[in-house]
């Protein structure tokens, strides 16, 4: 038996909010610059301030430019989150065999499972576009995870489970 490996890798959309702290703390930053060299008695605040809001937009940047990858090899589902395209951590790994169901998010097959209450983990786009590709899935009855596929994913996926994977 041959395993199947396939990776699909998802931009998440940055928060306004996110992009307007990042550009005040870059401002700020150059405004200490820039003030080491107009008043140079206030030199040292200005460096210790430069430093501060340097280091501050690159936090926010770290945490907020996000891609997610999924990895699926050998009926697992793995989810990598990418900070700011510089470090890769292992979030979580699904195993298919423990997934109640798939299925696009906006599909008639999850009504039965809409009421209920679980942890909401969003490993996706982060918008709604037009059509809707996010799918959402839910695991052991805890989770309820929010994820945007390939469609080479979702067939690979579909093939390895066909009663719990839904493309509509």
């Amino acid at each position: 038996m041959s395993d199947i490996y396939v990776e699909c890798l998802v931009k998440s959309k940055t928060p306004m909010l996110a992009k307007l702290g990042r550009g005040l703390l870059t401002l700020l930053t150059v405004s200490c610059i820039l003030l080491i060299f107009l008043f140079p008695p206030l030199m040292l605040f200005a460096l210790i301030g430069a430093i501060l809001f340097g280091a501050g937009a690159y936090v926010v940047k770290l945490f907020t430019d996000l891609e997610y990858e999924y990895l699926y090899l050998d009926k697992e589902l793995a989810v990598d989150k990418i900070m700011a395209k510089t470090r890769r951590k292992r979030v979580v790994s699904y195993q298919l065999d423990r997934i109640e169901i798939l299925a696009p998010i906006k599909s008639y097959r999850l009504d039965n499972y809409r009421k209920r209450q679980a942890k909401v983990k969003d490993y996706s786009i982060g918008e709604e576009l037009q059509p809707d590709r996010r799918y959402l899935m839910f695991y052991e009855g805890g989770e309820k995870i929010v994820l945007s596929p390939s469609e080479e994913l979702i067939k690979v996926m579909k093939n390895a489970a066909p009663r719990k994977v839904f493309s509509d």
